[in-house]
């Protein structure tokens, strides 16, 4: 408790894309680089060139790979300062005022898309000195040219639109190996280089080494100005016309695989082979690709003998079910009609599965076959065409197929247990509806949609919206719905700023992000969004794929997945709730994942998010069939596997009952009311301590005190200004997320010392802390004068705070009528109670 004039006294006393604009390329062995005619010399060439250089430079870039445009509002042309990889510093930003904006000069989204860049008179990049004589010489400017999208803040890409730093290993004028044995190394292609002056010099050639910008690379002299480099040549070539052209390369592993003009077995050859060698959970998952290959080939040899495009559609299909990987997967569009006959087909029932595990009438159809043979909602499902209901269940093969989740597959088998083909004609159907006795019915298989359409994951959801929307709920707690990080990364970003900036200017106290309903996209946006709620930079984890020099899975030891906080002022502190399910895959679950690190959220749902986690690569098949899998095993900071197979997991399980699936059905949401509710209480809630703080000597309070340790206060969510003279109870609520030691008072001020001491008289101080009193000689003292006021102080130091739900009560026992001297109002005689409760996060 502080009496109102302790006011003053107290005013004495807080994947996606990860370095690069994409993937590498092919590695950098037998003819891929130029062959180095002198590799031994190093001393400078003179090499004769005609032009006074270039001014402007134009080229295109023929993309394949089909998730190049995903989420892309801004895309430019730059030219880009080669400073990291001159430096192999992998962490470096491309400095602001060395960037140079071209211009996109045909339609971006039809490839190839051409590009125009005029070269600045006087360029402001990095300049490095590469002739390695051991001279200081001022250098040269290296450039590259190259595509980025631009997401965050100005036109200019700062180090979040770069990856996180470093340089371009795709989609550039240079060709960057992603091998293990030469990883990130330029090999090839073209750069834009500027002299100062005409004394500088420059590789003619990569060396014995095979790498640029090393001690044994043979030089030549660089005219001054403006030269392109083609490093394609041996000895480089010098192109010092006035508009030369420089295409950008996409590189062989980002290129799309067509398979498109092979016949079906041919192609499914290549497909096998790809899954074989790239697949990124072959062993994780136990997966034997001889077993598949003696399994389905002779299905695509059929199909090809017999001309059958829908019969290698279904071999196809099967196949890519037979992976339990939800990023594994096809557009099924030939098979429309089998899909349509598979599912039209109901008897106006829907199942569902509780906590406990029985499987009910989640929902019926008014009017349905099931509604005219009295099943009720609640009832339980006993057998359906006279097998027991679970066993109809586990046999399902699901049209949404495949899954990395058992769980979430189990879902869609309920959804599906209840379609049928039209001319099945009738199912009998065993139930016991509440209160009642089993009950078996003949019921007409006929054609009907509802009792299919309510089980849908994406039930309720509106057909548009934004990608990002945000409100503030009638609790006081703001609510964001990210629905994608595939849309317009630009509109994102805004909309997401906005929200962040608008809880933290109103103070709202928490933050529920639902995350129920997103198909994923840029892994990389995902984790910076993630970063919004961290004060400092957090690695998220990391990621390998392929490599073709091993015949192994390659994790680069630098490449990590770093989230990186915006300024302070877009930064959110307080509570934050994740609401996952189902619907929620693959970036979605690693952003879901990231905002849980160091416990900085908690994950609030009905079942865990879907399981897939990796990074997935498109190819084509015959009949121009797209075609994905996975190829990328991402993994936690230690290099564990984390996402994929489980998903994200939630904390706090709300439970399937039948009272929440009516719930449900007449449109209440029961996951974010249970969100709402959690977020309400600090983490630590429920948990009984296994012991109460260290209580500080006099002394030790007296230095904590000293040192500028907070009070209990200070800290706490409430704040009390109003002056209340009769007795009372406040209570106040501190999170902690680490033990931090802590200052819990009693203050009182009086017109002077003799009212103070005559006031204190009449009070007697009771400190409790979880249910034991305190003794009084475990009290320290401090006492001065402010604002003219005599002042006094009683106070503990607490500290090693264990995890859990602590209660610290303090009673001030007014045992009469007490005048401070001050104001006019006397306080009434009673017990003024200050009521803390301390929450330390787990």
């Amino acid at each position: 408790m502080k009496n109102r004039m302790f006011q003053l006294f107290a005013c004495f006393v807080i994947l996606s894309l990860a370095l690069t604009a994409c993937g590498g390329v092919s590695p950098l062995s037998g003819g891929d680089a130029p062959e180095e005619t002198e590799a031994a010399a190093t001393e400078s060439s003179p090499i004769e060139v005609e032009g006074d250089g270039p001014t402007v430079v134009t080229g295109s870039l023929n993309y394949t790979d089909l998730f190049f445009t995903l989420g892309v509002a801004e895309p430019v042309v730059i030219l880009e300062d080669q400073g990291g990889f001159v430096a192999r510093d992998r962490k470096f930003v491309i400095p602001v005022e060395s960037q140079v904006m071209g211009q996109i000069t045909s339609d971006f989204y039809t490839p190839p898309f051409t590009y125009s860049l005029t070269l600045p008179s006087e360029p402001k990049g990095t300049l490095n000195d590469v002739d390695h004589d051991g001279q200081q010489d001022p250098g040269v400017m290296i450039f590259a040219v190259a595509y980025w999208t631009n997401t965050w803040g100005d036109p200019y890409l700062e180090r979040r639109d770069q990856g996180g730093g470093g340089w371009s290993s795709a989609y550039a004028s240079t060709r960057v190996s992603d091998a293990s044995d030469a990883f990130l190394e330029v090999f090839g292609g073209q750069y834009v280089v500027y002299a100062p002056d005409g004394n500088q010099q420059f590789p003619s050639g990569f060396g014995a080494d095979e790498k640029l910008f090393t001690d044994d690379d043979p030089l030549m002299d660089l005219p001054a100005g403006w030269s392109v480099v083609d490093m394609d040549q041996s000895p480089f070539a010098l192109d010092r016309s006035n508009a030369p052209t420089l295409d950008l390369y996409e590189p062989e592993s980002s290129a799309l695989d067509d398979f498109t003009s092979l016949s079906y077995t041919e192609a499914f050859d290549a497909m096998l082979e790809k899954f074989r060698t790239e697949y990124a959970f072959t062993e994780y998952k136990n997966i034997d690709w001889d077993a598949r290959e003696k399994e389905f080939r002779p299905r695509f040899e059929e199909a090809e003998k017999a001309g059958d495009a829908r019969a290698y559609a279904l071999a196809l299909r099967d196949f890519l079910w037979s992976i339990p990987d939800t990023h594994v997967g096809m557009d099924t569009s030939a098979l429309n009609d089998d899909f349509l006959a598979d599912i039209s087909g109901g008897i106006g029932l829907a199942l569902g599965e509780t906590s406990d595990g029985q499987i009910v009438a989640r929902y019926v159809t008014p009017n349905s076959p099931a509604d005219e043979a009295g099943i009720e909602f609640g009832a339980q499902i006993v057998s359906l065409g006279g097998t027991p209901i679970n066993d109809v269940v586990e046999a399902v093969l699901p049209w949404s197929s495949p899954f990395s989740n058992p769980e979430i597959a189990r879902l869609q088998q309920l959804r599906y247990a209840t379609r049928f083909r039209l001319e099945t004609g009738e199912v009998e159907v065993s139930f016991i509806n509440p209160g009642g006795a089993e009950k078996s019915a003949l019921l007409a298989v006929v054609e009907e949609r509802d009792s299919f359409s309510v089980t849908s994951f994406a039930y309720g959801e509106p057909e548009t919206s934004l990608p990002v929307e945000f409100k503030i709920l009638p609790s006081g707690y703001g609510y964001i719905k990210i629905s994608s990080f595939s849309e317009n990364q630009v509109l994102s970003i805004q909309a997401y700023e906005y929200a962040i900036e608008y809880f933290n200017q109103n103070e709202v106290p928490g933050v529920i992000l639902d995350m129920r309903h997103n198909s994923g996209g840029s892994g990389w946006l995902a984790d910076q969004m993630a970063a919004y709620f961290f004060d400092e930079e957090v690695i998220s984890g990391k990621g390998s794929t392929y490599d073709e020099v091993t015949g192994e899975f390659y994790m680069d030891p630098a490449s990590e997945a770093v989230m990186i906080p915006p300024r302070e002022g877009l930064q959110y502190s307080g509570p934050v709730v994740v609401m996952v399910g189902p619907a929620c895959v693959s970036a979605c679950e690693f952003f879901s994942y990231a905002v849980t690190i160091n416990d900085r959220a908690t994950v609030v749902g009905q079942y865990p998010s879907s399981g897939a986690g990796g990074g997935v690569e498109a190819f084509l098949m015959p009949e121009n069939t797209y075609v994905q899998f996975t190829i990328s095993r991402e993994m936690d900071a230690d290099g564990n596997i984390h996402i994929e197979g489980g998903g994200v997991a939630p904390d706090v399980r709300v439970p399937v009952t039948l009272e929440s699936f009516q719930r449900e059905l007449a449109g209440e949401d029961v996951i974010l009311e249970a969100a709402e509710a959690v977020i309400s209480q600090p983490k630590g809630a429920g948990i009984t301590p296994t012991k109460s703080p260290k209580i500080a000597s006099p002394e030790e309070a007296e230095n904590a005190f000293a040192a500028g340790a907070q009070f209990f206060w200070d800290v706490a969510r409430e704040q009390y200004d109003e002056e209340i003279f009769e007795p009372r109870t406040l209570t106040y609520t501190i999170p902690l997320n680490n033990s931090e030691t802590l200052i819990w008072a009693y203050a009182w001020c009086a017109k002077d010392q003799a009212t103070l001491e005559q006031n204190f008289s009449q009070i007697e101080l009771n400190f409790n802390l979880n249910g034991e009193d305190l003794l009084t000689d475990q009290r320290a003292v401090f006492e001065t004068e402010s604002g003219g006021s005599q002042c006094r102080l009683v106070y503990m130091a607490l500290s090693d705070w264990q995890p859990g739900e602590h209660h610290a009560v303090l009673t001030a026992t007014f045992k009469s009528a007490i005048s401070d001297g001050i104001g006019d109002i006397p306080y009434a005689p009673g017990d003024y109670v200050d009521d803390y409760a301390v929450y330390v996060s787990p």
